[in-house]
């Protein structure tokens, strides 16, 4: 039986998709003819019930791309139409042969190209073959998986069926090769997340059967000439897309109308070498394309899409490669050793790419493959070397400064403690030493050997037992951190001197030995106390993020407007439901909820902790709001615009968080001494305990407390091994890695906080460290250098026709309904000039490219102010605008019955309309041109009336900023995409003399390029879409804040404010940064370098000698040294520059 069904389709627009769907709906088996008819958007197909049905038609129509609609079902003799009782020339007719079966394939008509771009003649069946193919997916854990699987494959056109079994883990799929290839179909299942390829021994077996079937009914149905080559299938069987030899790239791609476009793309794509797969997709405008690196590259891909009349941009390459970041926060690190250990287990698991820990921040940023190990291993890792992590969230953000409390508490506990049993040992040794009574209880055992014994006992065990714990973990992990320098030296000394009294008990000795019972105590007492005010300090090094986190609201009043913006409802809400477009009510005193826009109310607002500008900022309606800046003196109803973690504040935390985290290439000296500094110093230690055994063995004179022993029932060996074990004893407790590893992150943390706080935003230690080093600043022009925004500069009359306020009122009106910058500007200025608002009428308005327009004005006595004949030759025009004007007038109090009949554009606009461009008003407008301006001619009723520059303004400190550069040494660049003579201009004004002008975007980069290969170190100042690429290229990239997105993810550098000077303060800032560095390192090698040969002993022969418990004072007070140095950075302020000179010469540009 045979039916009709009529099909609506929606996004039928052209008659390529006319053709399109007729071409494709006659592959279909069963499909007798079809026609879609354009005008009514309706596809009628007729076919054969027993075969397919209209359902299956309408999906196959859908699955091109089309939003259709099943109208009706109709059996054949129950319709007639125009075309099928004619002709069937409108049609694409199916034969019934191509229902036939051959083997177990099916046949089809085919009426488009063949695969290999030959058109089958017009007398013969083109038969293509319904092939199969099995397909290896890697995945399938249950039967959602398969459902999926199957769901997402069948809805594919050309697959007539697929079958996928989870026990084997195999999918078979039937598909007809002429619309869709075995590649698609694996890729598709890729992008389901599963892994699919296609089994070695099944691809060759598939490949032979398939070319030998083809080829029998080829021959047998075509010419020879006409045959395909049965290798066609087994090449592109293995060209099969790997982890190894495709990448992704995503792009945009603008100008598609309709699902036509999106064949037309792809199918040009799959025919480039090297392109695997290609998925468009029309409402997001994007392109998915998987490709072969080795043959293709993204920018071709962009370059064959833009060639078939789209417009794309590349997006991503290569995304979802499985690379995952994993932010932690990591609890229990002392010292750089355990940021070394940590590090280094990461880095050895396999799938890990990189780890980064910073001590200073107790975070850990770690970059690995997802597919090959994931986050939980990597935590269980790091909680297995002894150390507690968790995942870094915005909550435990905050949570972090509260660890930082808690772990003081802890410290100071541990130090109140030791020092209850280390004051009794000091006062045990002082009294015993100045009454020399040296009481024995036993044989071998005195009473200060007793008390000193028991108070050491306590501490060693009880204060000691975080340390043991710590150390055991270390070791056990085949690594050493200050942990186990700690606790050999303290177990040493305290095993040495409970054997010593042991075996003088043992030998029931007259006197009890001289040992080290004093050392554990003593030794704990001030690494506890220098724990604790180094996390005091280091806790003080993120105040400036700790204040920028708690500036944030944590509720706001959400309000319901009436007519007039009166206030209906208004309730309390957490600042956590807030949404784009809510209108919010801001009272005095209240912080901003959330970064917005004014609609009603006027006000000030604080933003000195955002921007770092000290005084109040004016807000009222249509003004930017900062969230987390406090409003001062007046309600506001701000409408909300960036929520969550798109607003500035935000923004903010997020890149100083970055920032304090990531490392400087200084830094890197330090982890590589930090990484074998405890080995060394176990080995420096047992190295001075040999040496000053064998000196003592081979010349006892040489021990220096051997004379102190003489007349004392002391034998020479005890003398010996005291002195040996005491000063490598001193050796362990003195040296300390933990200065090295807080030198550089210390100041790093405190230099971001101290440059967000004065509106610079440093994203990391290298740009901080790399800022001193510049010789080089390179500016843009336009939004840098200039405010980005053409304003009207001078305004010339050159007659008496109409007055001053007229010209500009009428030349304001008629450029309102332009959308030229240049317009924009002279509106603009009218409206500031005449204070007002309101324009006059508009009609008869049409604009010529590059000349300019003409229209009719009326009704500007609106506009008008009345003015005094003294008014009309002041300057009126805000900043540089000047008005001149010749003689004064009075305004027409009957001008709003005027009609002006307007020119506005170049001389070339008033040439074509016959006017008169005079030599004198010629010789104006070169003059400004020669300024870099642009002269706009003003002609009111057939006269020239007067004129307007035009330019882009150059902000107010920019020429300060180029005098302060050149001043620390800096070579000034300007380099623009404008022309010559503007760029020359421009330059002239701000004291710059190279300029690179007329410079393409792409061209930027390779003039940073040409800069640095002379050695130079270079900074990029831009704001653009078009510098981002140049600010990626420098040395150090300056982005402007209120430049585009990609300019400010670019710049390592971020000038919140918008003021030049910032450029001069983040170098300034660098520098001081890095002084304070270097003055780091300094006490850091002071205390280890000069400590460690003092305590082995190096100047005993001049009397200096440490006591162990002397030793790890020294030690401690090394690490609060570094901490406190780098918090003198919070005093930086400002530099306070000097002005230009008066007198100071304008270079000559170059």
């Amino acid at each position: 039986m045979e039916y009709t069904a009529e099909i609506k389709v929606q996004d039928m627009n052209c008659e390529l998709c006319q053709q399109t769907i007729q071409i494709e709906v006659a592959k279909l088996l069963g499909v007798k003819s079809v026609r879609a008819v354009l005008a009514d958007k309706v596809t009628r197909v007729r076919f054969r019930s027993d075969m397919t049905s209209a359902p299956a038609i309408t999906d196959a129509i859908d699955g091109l791309g089309y939003e259709v609609k099943l109208i009706r079902t109709i059996p054949e003799g129950s319709v007639k139409t125009c075309g099928e009782e004619t002709t069937l020339s409108g049609f694409y007719k199916c034969s019934d042969s191509s229902s036939e079966r051959i083997g177990e394939k099916a046949m089809l008509l085919d009426t488009a190209p063949t695969r290999h771009g030959r058109t089958p003649n017009t007398n013969r069946q083109s038969l293509v073959i319904c092939e199969r193919v099995k397909i290896q997916v890697y995945g399938i854990s249950n039967n959602s998986c398969v459902k999926s699987i199957e769901t997402r494959i069948s809805r594919m056109p050309g697959v007539e069926s697929i079958s996928v079994s989870q026990k084997l883990g195999q999918a078979v799929v039937n598909y007809y090769p002429d619309k869709v290839d075995a590649l698609t179909i694996i890729e598709t299942i890729d992008s389901l997340g599963f892994e699919a390829k296609l089994p070695a021994k099944d691809r060759q077996k598939n490949n032979s059967k398939q070319g030998s079937e083809l080829d029998l009914l080829l021959t047998s149905s075509f010419d020879s000439d006409v045959v395909e080559d049965s290798s066609t299938v087994a090449i592109e069987m293995h060209k099969l897309p790997t982890k190894e030899n495709c990448k992704k790239c995503i792009l945009s791609v603008t100008g598609m109308t309709c699902a036509s476009c999106v064949n037309s793309i792809e199918k040009q794509l799959l025919k480039q070498k090297g392109i695997f797969s290609a998925i468009v997709a029309l409402m997001a405008e994007r392109a998915d394309v998987v490709y072969d690196p080795d043959e293709m590259t993204p920018e071709a891909i962009r370059e064959v899409v833009d060639d078939m009349g789209f417009e794309a941009n590349i997006q991503d390459v290569d995304p979802g490669s499985g690379d995952e970041k994993l932010d932690l926060v990591i609890s229990g690190m002392t010292c750089a050793s355990c940021v070394a250990t940590i590090e280094g287990l990461v880095k050895n698991l396999d799938g890990v790419i990189s780890a980064s820990v910073a001590l200073s921040t107790s975070q850990g940023h770690f970059k690995y493959h997802s597919n090959i190990i994931g986050a939980r291993t990597i935590m269980e890792a790091i909680e297995d070397a002894g150390f507690d992590c968790e995942l870094s969230t915005d909550t435990n953000q905050v949570a972090v400064a509260l660890q930082h409390k808690k772990t003081i508490r802890k410290w100071r506990n541990t130090f109140f403690f030791s020092l209850i049993f280390g004051i009794p040992v000091m006062a045990i040794m002082i009294y015993f030493m100045v009454t020399k009574n040296h009481k024995m209880i036993c044989p071998g055992l005195s009473l200060e050997n007793l008390l000193l014994f028991i108070c050491a006992t306590m501490v060693q065990f009880v204060c000691g037992r975080h340390f043991y714990v710590q150390a055991y973990k270390s070791i056990k992990h085949g690594v050493a951190n200050m942990d186990v320098l700690i606790m050999l030296a303290t177990t040493l000394a305290y095993s040495y001197s409970v054997i010593a009294v042991a075996v003088a008990m043992i030998m029931k000795k007259d006197d009890s030995p001289m040992v080290f019972f004093d050392t554990p105590p003593m030794l704990l007492v001030f690494i506890s106390l220098g724990r604790w005010l180094e996390h005091i300090a280091k806790a003080k090094t993120s105040d400036a993020l700790s204040k920028l986190m708690t500036m944030q609201a944590t509720e706001a009043i959400l309000v319901t407007l009436g007519k007039n913006h009166q206030i209906l409802v208004e309730k309390e809400i957490n600042i956590e439901l807030v949404q784009t477009h809510d209108v919010l009510k801001v009272v005095p005193g209240a912080k901003m909820p959330v970064d917005g826009k004014v609609i009603d109310g006027i006000s000030s607002a604080d933003e000195a902790l955002i921007t770092g500008e000290s005084m109040p900022v004016v807000k009222k309606p249509g003004n930017i709001v900062i969230g987390g800046s406090i409003n001062q003196n007046g309600t506001l109803l701000v409408e909300a615009t960036h929520v969550g973690t798109d607003t500035t504040l935000a923004q903010i935390v997020k890149l100083v968080q970055d920032a304090q985290t990531s490392k400087a290439p200084i830094q890197q000296f330090a982890d590589k001494i930090s990484g074998v500094f405890v080995p060394g110093i176990v080995c420096l230690s047992v190295i001075t305990l040999v040496t000053w055994i064998i000196i003592g063995y081979v010349d006892i004179t040489k021990i220096p407390t051997y004379e102190k022993t003489e007349g004392h029932n002391i034998n020479e060996t005890e003398v010996i091994l005291q002195f040996a074990f005491r000063v490598a004893i001193s050796v362990m407790a003195i040296a300390c890695p933990c200065a090295l590893g807080l030198a550089t992150p210390t100041a790093v943390m405190v230099g971001t906080g101290v440059g967000a706080q004065n509106g610079i935003l440093i994203k990391g230690g290298e740009p901080l460290e790399m800022a001193h080093k510049l010789e080089t600043v390179i500016f843009d022009k336009t939004g840098t250098i200039t405010h980005g925004v053409p304003v009207v500069r001078k305004v010339n009359k050159f007659t008496d026709s109409v007055t001053l306020n007229e010209l500009i009122a009428v030349a304001g009106t008629a450029e309102a309904s332009s959308e030229h910058p240049i317009g924009v500007a002279i509106v603009k200025h009218a409206k500031e000039i005449l204070m007002t608002e309101s324009l006059g009428k508009c009609s008869k308005f049409q604009a010529e490219p590059g000349y300019g327009l003409q229209c009719q004005v009326t009704n500007i006595s609106s506009m008008m102010i009345k003015k005094t004949e003294d008014d009309n030759n002041a300057n009126i025009a805000k900043e540089e605008a000047t008005l001149t004007d010749d003689e004064g007038q009075t305004e027409d109090d009957n001008n709003s019955d005027k009609i002006y009949d307007v020119l506005i554009g170049n001389r070339e606009w008033m040439k074509q309309n016959r006017l008169t461009v005079t030599d004198d008003i010629n010789s104006v407008m070169s003059d400004h041109e020669n300024k870099g301006q642009t002269a706009v001619l003003v002609a009111v009723n057939g006269v020239i009336a007067g004129m307007l520059s035009v330019a882009d303004s150059v902000k107010e400190e920019a020429a300060h900023t180029v005098h302060i550069l050149k001043n620390m040494g800096m070579d000034i660049i300007l380099l623009t995409g404008d022309n010559r003579r503007t760029a020359d201009n421009i330059a002239k004004q701000v004291g710059i003399t190279q300029v690179f002008a007329e410079v393409l975007p792409h061209n930027k980069v390779d003039k940073v390029k040409e800069i640095q290969s002379k050695g130079k170190h270079v900074a990029m100042v831009g704001d653009g879409v078009n510098d981002s690429p140049a600010l990626v290229q420098a040395d150090v990239g300056i982005a402007i804040g209120t430049g585009t997105d990609v300019a400010v993810d670019a710049g390592d550098i971020v000038l919140i404010k918008n003021n030049l000077l910032d450029v001069a303060a983040a170098i300034d800032l660098s520098k001081h940064t890095v002084r304070r560095i270097y003055i780091n390192f300094f006490f850091a090698c002071i205390f280890n370098g000069l400590g460690i040969p003092i305590a082995a002993g190096a100047l005993s022969t001049f009397g200096v000698l440490l006591q162990p418990w002397m030793a790890s004072a020294a030690m401690a007070t090394s690490s609060v040294s570094v901490v406190m140095s780098s918090l003198m950075l919070k005093l930086y302020k400002r530099p306070k520059f000097s002005p230009i000179p008066e007198d100071d010469p304008i270079p000559t540009v170059v």
